[in-house]
């Protein structure tokens, strides 16, 4: 039966405390869904492509950008950030590309957050292993790494 088998690295079931159903969670990417996760069978990629949207924070490990000369807001308020995006894209409200165009703190900003294909070893670890565990097309959760709150967008 497809319920006991196991889930591929990252996911763990968990019951919603609203609706009462079961859902799924990565740990990794902080991403969740409905539908159990199936893994592809085929193994790990050598390279990923992701987009990414970075919102700094004033403990980034350089609070300027772009965008801002000096970075004040608190690490708290970048998650709010991420996490208004998030809804936003999520409703269909905003597109990934057009909020990582105009708010992302990252030069991929330019590039709608595309950062092109990488591999292991390339990018902050959080980074990349949430890259690696997304499947091509899904959105992360909020990811932190030593330079702020990303969301990521696997596309390759």
């Amino acid at each position: 039966m497809a319920d006991e088998e196991k889930l591929p690295s990252g996911w763990e079931k968990r019951m919603s405390r609203r609706s009462g159903k079961v859902y799924y969670f990565n740990h990794i990417t902080n991403a969740s869904q409905w539908e159990r996760p199936v893994g592809d069978g085929r193994g790990e990629p050598d390279k990923v492509r992701c987009s990414h949207l970075l919102v700094k924070h004033n403990q980034s490990r350089r609070p300027s950008s772009w965008r801002e000369q000096n970075i004040t807001r608190t690490k708290d308020e970048a998650l709010e950030l991420i996490q208004k995006y998030i809804e936003e894209i999520k409703s269909g409200q905003e597109k990934f590309e057009t909020l990582a165009s105009q708010f992302s703190d990252c030069s991929s900003a330019k590039n709608g957050g595309d950062l092109g294909l990488f591999g292991r070893g390339q990018m902050q670890k959080p980074f990349e292993d949430a890259s690696f565990a997304l499947k091509v097309g899904d959105m992360s959760g909020p990811v932190f790494t030593d330079s702020g709150v990303h969301i990521i967008l696997r596309t390759g």
